[in-house]
């Protein structure tokens, strides 16, 4: 864990079981999945890398096919919940105190607007001002139904 990591300190509330459901929807070996936070977008969810790394390249064999398989597993859960069209992967870990490895899964639906479209979604859904937010309560709803999809 690094000391001047908000990531980290996620992880650590998640490991002492204080995390909010939408802040812990489902955990393998690896990862934990849970929805954004500072986004307008239902469903918006985060792969994050349980151990601080800062780089994709720095992955081990075991937690890069963990990640694949989890992309794969969330995209169908978020199609079958929320019935979006597709979703979008990203992975950049640049925002401050947030350099930890984490990779976006981000549903887009058949009516989102052209300017959310590709990479688009970043700039108009991404740390939006809090009365745009997906309300907690929405987002702890969105969790339970994807993390009860991930485990069947």
């Amino acid at each position: 864990m690094s000391a001047d990591c908000h990531t980290c300190e996620l992880i650590e509330r998640r490991d002492r079981g204080e995390a909010p459901p939408w802040d812990a929807i489902h955990r393998t070996d690896h990862w934990d999945v849970v929805h954004a936070f500072g986004t307008s977008v239902e469903g918006w969810t985060v792969l994050v890398l349980r151990r601080h790394l800062d780089a994709l390249a720095e992955l081990t064999a075991d937690e890069a096919a963990e990640m694949g398989r989890l992309t794969r597993l969330v995209s169908i859960a978020l199609t079958e919940t929320l019935g979006c069209v597709k979703t979008y992967i990203a992975q950049f870990a640049e925002a401050a105190n947030h350099g930890h490895v984490h990779v976006h899964v981000i549903p887009r639906q058949a009516d989102q607007p052209s300017e959310w479209k590709g990479p688009g979604i970043f700039v108009h859904a991404l740390g939006v001002a809090a009365d745009d937010e997906v309300p907690e309560a929405r987002r702890d709803e969105i969790a339970v139904a994807v993390g009860s999809a991930l485990e069947t």
